[in-house]
Parts: structure tokens; sequence; C-alpha cells
């Protein structure tokens, strides 16, 4: 009997060292995941924000058409993607859906695709049809630097001068009646 009630404090003490070292871990959970809310920046710090103008740029189309902010038409979608990004991937047919529907046709839709010629391939074959493609090797400043593009993927509603009308990382969060 002694053994039997010694074996139940026992064990009745280390499920309280274990409650206390639980309950520990999950105050730093909490503390450590503060700290990281406020160093991480938003998603729309990654993006130009409503009402920034883009930057000049210079760039060719797939096409072999050449583009630039003076060249934008008036509710100009313009979406970033790069192969390999499973954000990328899923928002791609979307973006070709509202693509499809632009008002102005695929004169008023620019879609760059961040990779190296080989792997952009499928991707330039699914946008080209709705949208003009601009295809730029990674590393280089080009259009997501215009756009201040931090994180993919990406996308705008520019004006015709150039400036952010509406900006995010998903369709959703575009006005829809722009290109409906």
């Amino acid at each position: 009997m002694p053994v039997l009630v010694s074996a139940t404090v026992l064990i009745g003490l280390l499920t309280l060292v274990n409650l206390l070292l639980t309950l520990g871990v999950v105050r730093r959970l909490r503390e450590h995941t503060e700290l990281l809310s406020r160093q991480s920046p938003r998603d729309d710090a990654r993006i130009l924000p409503v009402g920034a103008t883009v930057a000049d740029f210079s760039a060719t189309t797939t096409d072999g058409q050449p583009v630039s902010r003076d060249t934008l038409a008036d509710e100009t979608l313009v979406g970033f993607f790069s192969p390999g990004c499973d954000a990328c991937d899923a928002l791609l047919p979307e973006f070709v859906e509202r693509a499809a529907t632009a008002h102005r046709g695929r004169a008023a839709v620019l879609a760059v695709v961040e990779a190296d010629q080989a792997s952009a391939e499928p991707y330039v074959e699914m946008l080209s049809p709705v949208a003009r493609v601009v295809r730029q090797p990674p590393g280089t400043p080009g259009l997501v630097a215009a756009l201040g593009v931090e994180a993919l993927p990406a996308v705008y509603l520019l004006d015709g001068q150039g400036r952010v009308t509406a900006s995010g990382h998903r369709l959703d969060e575009l006005p829809v009646a722009a290109h409906a």
C-alpha cells in the first residue's frame, strides 16, 4: 500500500510539473507571436499602396511590343507571377479568367512573369491570349522594382497616369466592376 500511495503522489507531482511547463511554453509562444507580428511587414506593405505612382519603366513584351508607364491604358490590370510559387500557380487561372473579361481587352492587361525563358514558357502560353506578357529574369529590377513588388503574386489596377487605384496579393482585393 505505501508503494501505491508513493507512486500516486509521484505521478501527481510529475503531472503538475508537466502542466506548469506546458503553460510556460504557451506563454512564450504567445510572446514570440506578438514579437513576430510587430517585426513582419503587413502584406500591403510589400506592394505599392493605393494612390502611389508607379516609377518609370520600359520593357518589351514577349510579342516584341514596347510597354512603359506612358503606354498604360486607363484601368490596366497588372499581375506578377513566378513559376514554382504555389500562390502564383493558384492565382494564375483566376487572373486569366479575369483578364479575359477586361473591357478594353488585351491592351488593358499586363502580366509579368519573373523567370528564365524555359520555366516562364507555360505561364506565357496561358497569359498571352488575354494579356501583354513581359518575361523578366529573376533578380533584375524592371517592372518588379517599378511597382514595388516584394512578394508574389501581386496584382494591381493602374490608371492611365500610372497611379495605383487598387493593389493586393489576391484578385478579390481588386474591385470587380473595373474589368467586368
